[in-house]
């Protein structure tokens, strides 16, 4: 089988779980199982037929609509799914056809779900990030070439620990929560995947993209230091990046300081 036949199959198969995650995205923080009952209109609550729902390209079809009550559907649907079958072609690209590349791209696919969930609920579900983190530790001690058992375990002490004393100091000093549990859990997570090195790649990216966006969004909605912005999305970026660029930005910063 030619390299652009399975680089067509595994972007098709992202898209397909980049559906699913459509499903936990919506249906996660509001308690409901993401079995049953299968997609169904948000508008008319009609049930959506198999050829309807193919990832992407039925929403292409049908122009962002509905079929019976023609409803605008949101685009953030065929984005998910898109960047779903991004991150499976990327992690293909990367690691070729091993466990490591699905041990990673089921990482990045828990990490998407994360983000759009914190950017719309300001929460971020411990049913994905407290199971991740032995998950993590399992791949990392079989299928993870990168990191072994002991490095594993290191990252969560540092990923979760470092937030925790965050956390710990800001309530200490300001009387208020500064940092919520969800992060603290979600770089434990996400050190089980990376390591120590993972996370404090992870928190120097996500410190400097989640400070840049800050003042963005104050400057352009004027709501000065009161304004919340969730931090979950800038971890998991930060997080990806390392999976795949961890290295080679490294380098390239040390290079610039020498």
């Amino acid at each position: 089988m030619s390299n652009y036949i399975i680089h067509v199959l595994t972007f098709i198969f992202g898209l397909c779980i980049g559906s699913f995650m459509n499903v936990c995205i919506y249906r996660l923080p509001l308690s409901k199982s993401i079995v049953t009952p299968r997609s169904m209109c948000p508008g008319c609550n009609t049930l959506i037929k198999f050829y309807d729902n193919i990832p992407l390209f039925s929403y292409i079809l049908l122009g962002g609509k509905c079929r019976k009550c023609k409803i605008s559907i949101s685009l953030r649907y065929p984005m998910v799914e898109l960047i779903s079958g991004i991150a499976a072609l990327s992690c293909f690209i990367k690691f070729g056809l091993s466990f490591e590349a699905l041990a990673y791209f089921a990482f990045a696919s828990a990490l998407i779900v994360i983000t759009f969930i914190d950017m719309d609920h300001q929460i971020i579900p411990d049913v994905i990030s407290l199971p991740g983190i032995p998950i993590g530790i399992l791949l990392a001690s079989l299928v993870l070439p990168s990191i072994n058992f002991k490095e594993s375990i290191i990252g969560i002490l540092a990923g979760g620990g470092s937030l925790f004393a965050v956390a710990w100091i800001y309530n200490l000093i300001t009387k208020k929560e500064g940092m919520g549990g969800g992060d603290i859990k979600l770089l434990a997570m996400i050190g089980s995947f990376t390591g120590w090195q993972g996370v404090l790649f992870t928190i120097f990216i996500a410190s400097a993209t989640g400070t840049l966006a800050g003042i963005a969004v104050m400057l352009k909605t004027k709501k000065g230091v009161k304004l919340a912005v969730p931090f979950g999305p800038f971890l998991s970026i930060g997080a990806i990046l390392y999976i795949f660029f961890g290295t080679e930005i490294i380098s390239w910063y040390f290079d610039i300081l020498i």
